[in-house]
């Protein structure tokens, strides 16, 4: 949020100092922005979503990939704006060279952002379990695992419809309080 406000801070001071300098690259460069400006915002705006999403446990932030990738292809139409405009500004001839590219760098981007968001998901589901698994007793490391419990020691893993409800309400607690955590942190 700080970002989005900052850029629009940048917009309206870069907007006000084009009455006091006459640099035409200048003017080019503001009129770049303002000519972008709901793209750039719109930018921001589906970043600032993602995070929203990346910020909470793993339910809720499998939408985050997806945003991400969203946002990272808004940001290639960006960048592909930005090289026509230098090629205007420069007279060089590169901004063909880099259409004819976006349409192999597009999906590829797209899908190495997707893969990566969701395998941090999962490398944060299936590794961090296992670490936290291990504690520390009189100096020594020991690991937990099912093979440890016998089936001889009385352990029953079926669980009533009472402890489902209970488990389902601790999880919308947390859920709630981990939501008001994020808020109040980002302030």
């Amino acid at each position: 949020m700080i970002g989005i406000i900052g850029f629009l801070i940048v917009v309206v001071l870069a907007n006000i100092l084009m009455y006091y300098v006459s640099n035409p690259l200048y003017h080019s460069g503001i009129g770049f922005i303002n000519d972008n400006f709901w793209l750039l915002l719109l930018i921001a705006i589906i970043l600032f979503v993602g995070a929203i999403f990346g910020s909470f446990p793993f339910p809720l932030n499998l939408p985050e990939p997806i945003i991400k990738a969203i946002g990272s292809v808004f940001c290639i139409a960006f960048f592909l704006r930005m090289f026509q405009w230098v090629d205007s500004v420069a007279a060089t001839n590169l901004y063909p060279i880099f259409w004819f590219l976006s349409f192999l760098i597009v999906p590829l981007v797209f899908l190495i952002v997707l893969i990566s968001g969701y395998f941090e998901i999962m490398r944060q589901l299936w590794w961090q379990p296992r670490i936290s698994q291990t504690e520390e007793e009189d100096g020594q490391v020991v690991h937990k695992s099912h093979s440890d419990v016998s089936p001889d020691d009385g352990v029953n893993d079926a669980k009533s419809w009472e402890e489902i409800g209970m488990e389902f309400r601790l999880m919308l607690y947390d859920i709630l309080h981990r939501f008001r955590q994020e808020i109040n942190r980002k302030e």
